[in-house]
């Protein structure tokens, strides 16, 4: 793998669909990998086996039917788990057990109640036994944030003897600062014995709004994998991002130069499918793929982006699969706009005309928050006919011939009817 490269680790199907309200059945879950093997992920976790049976099914089947990237499922430091796990992955092409165990004191302490000897134990046994089903092995270091560093560095240092290819160092309870994680990862690549041996991964949660910029510390710290989620669902506020991290690596090229193979015109399409399968909606202003991630409603936005887009957009709507309707009508929006939206509708105007049309359209704009196509055609009949009625208003009945004289028996101005 080049140097720049960064691979990605989507763990929508086990870590994302662990949030509650995200449950997908075994087809839901294969029809949505189908699609994340399309946006060209590089290893998709399906799910965590020893869950339960359907889970477990269902890793197997996506292992047997998608074929391109590699399948990973997740495993306690158990026997049971990793008997599930090779399974599970049995069919894949390309198949990874990924293992974990907590290394924090806390963790260690008060959930498992082990020591840390206990610990070093746990990790090296499941590491050489998932080598024995696979030779792509990922171990986890739960809560590696928040550990000892000294230890971390040893139980890194003995699970890459026994095999481990991918070391990931996740931010578990999303604690971390940007500045802390490049340290933390740049500090571990070089204390670690033969870490140039291994990829190491972040994984960060989003519990301070810091999942995405930690990933990205990351990778300028040396991580050359990233575990994400579409539309950053996960366990909480949820993991990092795919999308917000594949377009800042875009956008942003100049100070992260660093390549994913990643088809972007694919992120929006996956984001809405997951939308549909799981019923969850992503927030309107949500980066990316929100409802309102390209949308403008403020006059002077709006002026500037039918001008240039570039003057209020990093990037293009189309660059991610999304459809471009920019203008929203609002009691924010200005002329431009309003003349621009009933241009399409097939209506010119302008002078008084326009200007009339506007605010007839922002005095009920408070009412309506956002204003449709048929109030902006409602308004223009209204104010059509308003002008209609004023301009008959102002003829001079002396300015006009004269009347014909009616026929005996008939009012003036009606003919015969039928």
């Amino acid at each position: 793998m080049a140097q720049n490269q960064v691979k990605i680790f989507d763990t929508t199907l086990r870590d994302g669909e662990q949030a509650p309200g995200f449950s997908l059945r075994p087809a839901e879950k294969l029809l949505l990998a189908r699609q994340l093997d399309l946006l060209g992920v590089d290893i998709i976790e399906a799910g965590f086996p020893i869950a339960s049976p359907a889970d477990a099914d269902a890793v197997r089947q996506i292992a047997t039917e998608v074929r391109r990237p590699t399948i990973a499922c997740l495993a306690r430091c158990h026997r049971a788990d990793l008997e599930k796990a090779a399974w599970a992955i049995k069919p894949a092409e390309k198949g990874r057990i990924h293992t974990f165990i907590a290394t924090s004191d806390l963790h260690l302490q008060a959930k498992l109640r082990i020591t840390r000897e206990q610990c070093i134990e746990a990790a090296v046994d499941a590491v050489r036994y998932a080598r024995h089903h696979t030779f792509d092995v990922q171990f986890s270091a739960e809560d590696a944030t928040r550990s000892d560093f000294d230890f971390l560095c040893q139980v890194i240092e003995a699970v890459i003897k026994v095999g481990a290819n991918t070391i990931n160092l996740p931010d578990t309870v999303g604690y971390s600062t940007p500045d802390e994680t490049f340290e933390f990862f740049r500090r571990i690549r070089e204390r670690v014995p033969n870490a140039e041996t291994v990829t190491f991964s972040a994984h960060c949660h989003d519990d301070l709004g810091m999942g995405v910029a930690n990933t990205l510390a990351a990778v300028n710290g040396g991580a050359r994998q990233v575990e994400c989620t579409i539309n950053g669902i996960g366990e909480r506020a949820g993991n990092a991002a795919l999308e917000e991290i594949v377009m800042a690596l875009h956008v942003r090229s100049d100070r992260m130069p660093y390549t994913v193979d990643i088809d972007k015109k694919q992120l929006y399409p996956t984001s809405e499918m997951l939308t549909q399968l799981t019923g969850q909606s992503v927030q309107v202003n949500k980066a990316i793929v929100g409802r309102n991630a390209f949308a403008h409603e403020a006059g002077i936005h709006q002026d500037g982006i039918l001008k240039d887009r570039r003057t209020y957009e990093i990037m293009r709507a189309e660059d991610v699969g999304a459809p471009w309707n920019p203008l929203v009508l609002g009691k924010h929006s200005g002329r431009h706009a309003v003349s621009k939206r009933c241009a399409e509708l097939g209506f010119q105007f302008e002078g008084d005309q326009l200007i009339e049309i506007y605010r007839a359209l922002m005095a009920i704009a408070d009412d309506r928050k956002v204003l449709n196509d048929n109030d902006i055609r409602a308004v223009i009949a209204t104010v059509r006919a308003e002008q209609v009625v004023a301009a008959h208003d102002a003829i001079d009945p002396f300015d006009t011939p004269a009347v014909a004289a009616a026929a005996p028996g008939q009012e003036a101005g009606y003919g015969h009817g039928v």
